[in-house]
């Protein structure tokens, strides 16, 4: 067994051995009793100038052979969202070439893929409403012409320009009037986002989720279901139990994903999860189990991962994209720890420590010597050695 060595915030040293290998097995077909989309990121080329400000330069290889990675486990990728540094180091650019790479390589590999389209590509900070509508429907169209199904995600142009609910009810019924096929919608939080407070148009959330089961409900047949990523359990129930006969609620809350996927007996979430990406093997072993009518073993599998989910999504949320890069690092799945706009420096040497530490718990380090080894290298580049 390897050991791994251990930091804390005050400086201090410890050493643990980690577990050994888990002995998850990819499905020999597909998976059924949930339909569950890892939200993957991007790598970028190690030589490149990734630095603050500067344009994405992507490893093109090693971000689509992670999302081959991810279908080969029987999941969904959920692309050029919030979890691939939208709005924080990609850019439009890059963002257009990475859904039609990304939908070229999900024909490929007969692998599902849902693509965020937002309003994000035009400068201006302020638009009308009008103009929102356009920006929707241009990056809309932009990726059904890719062949990639859709999720219309959350804009901050909206959440600037809207001033009432009923502002949010008329954009969505322009955009989705335009839709070639049913979108996902897009429900982020604050705390994902900052710039999307009160979306929905008001703060009060029982409001806004009167606003969505509106707009769900005028919009039924181009509205596949909705993405909530507010990081509470009880909204999320709450708005699942209102929403129109043939629609899903896809979680998006990587602190209780685990109660939400299983359900309560009458209903339950399906996932489109950024914490997916993180532990992609465990949540295909987890839906495999419940296709085995096996709940315990669904909780045994992917119980220990919410610890470690909440870890990585801790505030400030939005840098949780550094623990999805970093385990994807230790993993073997990318040549370095680095991300496009530098934000690989977002999170502390202590609070990768026990990253670290979580993974090992929740079985999420794919190949425990690797991970070892990099680890305690990335510690001594820091002057750290025990």
């Amino acid at each position: 067994m390897s050991e791994a060595v251990a930091i804390d915030a005050a400086g201090g040293l410890s050493r643990w051995e980690l577990s050994g290998a888990p002995e998850f097995r990819r499905p020999v077909e597909p998976l059924r009793s949930r339909i569950a989309y890892a939200a993957a990121h991007v790598v970028p080329r190690v030589a490149a100038e990734n630095v603050p400000g500067a344009p994405a330069d992507i490893d093109w290889d090693a971000t689509l052979a992670f999302r081959h990675h991810i279908w080969s486990w029987g999941l969904g990728v959920a692309d050029a969202m919030d979890t691939a540094q939208r709005n924080m180091g990609l850019d439009a650019k890059a963002t257009r070439e990475l859904i039609a790479r990304s939908a070229a390589e999900a024909r490929s590999a007969g692998g599902a893929l849902v693509v965020g389209v937002n309003t994000d590509h035009v400068d201006d900070d302020v638009l009308s409403l009008p103009a929102i509508v356009d920006a929707y429907v241009e990056q809309l169209h932009y990726a059904e012409d890719q062949g990639a199904g859709t999720v219309l995600m959350a804009s901050r142009h909206l959440a600037r320009t809207a001033s009432s609910p009923a502002d949010y009810v008329e954009v969505y019924r322009q955009v989705l009037a335009r839709a070639g096929a049913p979108v996902v919608l897009h429900w982020l939080g604050e705390a994902f986002d900052p710039q999307l407070a009160g979306y929905f148009g008001s703060r009060h959330i029982p409001t806004c989720i009167d606003t969505v089961v509106q707009i769900m409900t005028e919009n039924v047949g181009r509205v596949r279901g909705i993405k909530m990523s507010l990081l509470d359990a009880d909204h999320e129930v709450a708005l699942r139990s209102r929403l129109p006969e043939g629609t899903t609620m896809f979680t998006g809350d990587d602190f209780n994903y685990v109660g939400l996927i299983a359900g309560d007996g009458r209903r339950h979430s399906d996932a489109l999860l950024g914490a997916f990406a993180a532990v992609a093997p465990n949540a295909s072993a987890a839906i495999q189990a419940l296709d085995a009518g096996d709940p315990a073993e669904y909780q045994r599998i992917l119980g220990p991962t919410e610890e470690l989910a909440r870890h990585i999504f801790a505030a400030p949320t939005f840098h949780y994209k550094t623990g999805v890069a970093f385990l994807s690092w230790l993993n073997g799945h990318q040549p370095a720890f680095s991300m496009v706009g530098g934000l690989h420096s977002a999170r502390s040497l202590p609070h990768l420590s026990t990253l670290v530490r979580l993974a090992d718990h929740a079985s999420a380090l794919e190949v425990p010597d690797t991970a070892a080894e990099r680890w305690n290298a990335y510690l001594a580049l820091h002057g750290i050695r025990s």
